[in-house]
């Protein structure tokens, strides 16, 4: 009677535990934001900042085995010639033309397939998204092989069914155009699809029965409940076509490997391989590099003022 059960550290039983200050660092508050964000900064720093420094430094250096020299601005004067003006052009035409298939059709796609009236849309959804999947390389051999040189490759074969000449699709200005353009839609047409569905199926119906009730037709409710919502992935799905344009290596080196004849299927990024991978001109490769990047942060940003990116707010 009376007397006080304790426990071990001298506290009564009956007393309820305090909480133990979490005074470790991995617990601290301010200290955890910054430890779920450093696999990000340290990706960063490592994989895109040190390489950009490194490119930068490296552009105004000549590169040779066991020798690393400064000159200046040498590599920069020697960027403008014709063989850059030829893959900046080739790689612009690439550029429109990937922009304008790889938004426009998907979106058609994206229409049909959002419609209510269509069967089999899982079906469908699933397979477009399969040519993402596939390797590049796998997918330029096939389409070597169907738009080979002989009169037997099967896209031959068509136009001779047709009654037009068979082409040498990879020796032509024109055809080789139409082949890296044909890669790239085949490869990325899913992938857009699925993003324009995605904007589609969270359009609010309402507005669609207000606009019938309005009695507007398919085009006025496209162009006023339609695009409007969709206006963000427009923007982001033609920003990235165009960088990925502009960055575009696999579709050309597939169908020439090392060189195209008369540079037809040349690009940017493949004159940087040629120059400084090929040739070991290091120094040079790098500062055709540093010129694309500006390109591309030019276009980039002329692109999304035109489209209205920048407005904090709809006009």
């Amino acid at each position: 009677m009376g007397t006080t059960i304790s426990t071990e550290k001298g506290k009564p039983l009956g007393t309820p535990n305090r909480p133990r200050k979490r005074s470790s660092f991995l617990y601290s508050k301010k200290a955890a934001p910054y430890i779920f964000v450093s696999p990000f900064i340290l990706s960063f720093l490592f994989l895109f900042l040190y390489p950009f420094i490194s490119a930068i430094n490296m552009s105004f250096q000549r590169v040779l085995p066991g020798q690393v020299e400064y000159i200046g601005l040498r590599n920069y004067e020697r960027v403008l010639n014709q063989t850059f003006y030829t893959a900046l052009q080739n790689t612009t035409v690439y550029v429109i033309l990937t922009v304008i298939l790889l938004t426009v059709l998907p979106l058609i796609f994206a229409l049909f397939l959002n419609n209510r009236l269509m069967k089999m849309t899982n079906f469908f959804r699933a397979a477009i998204f399969i040519p993402a999947l596939t390797s590049v390389i796998v997918a330029g051999t096939i389409f070597r092989m169907i738009f080979g040189d002989s009169d037997m490759a099967i896209a031959n074969q068509f136009l001779s069914f047709f009654g037009f000449s068979p082409i040498e699709w990879r020796y032509g200005a024109a055809s080789g155009m139409f082949l890296m353009v044909v890669l790239a839609s085949w490869r990325w047409m899913g992938v857009n699809i699925l993003y324009f569905l995605a904007g589609l199926q969270n359009v609010n119906h309402d507005l669609y029965e207000a606009a019938d009730i309005d009695g507007a037709n398919v085009w006025q409710k496209f162009k006023h409940v339609t695009f409007p919502a969709i206006k963000p992935i427009v923007i982001f799905l033609t920003t990235i076509t165009t960088i990925n344009g502009f960055r575009m290596f696999e579709e050309s080196f597939v169908f020439w490997e090392t060189s195209s004849p008369g540079n037809i299927g040349l690009t940017v990024v493949g004159y940087i391989y040629q120059e400084g991978i090929q040739r070991n001109d290091m120094g040079f490769g790098a500062a055709v590099g540093i010129v694309l990047l500006l390109v591309i942060f030019v276009v980039s940003v002329i692109q999304l003022y035109l489209t209205g990116a920048f407005k904090k707010g709809d006009s």
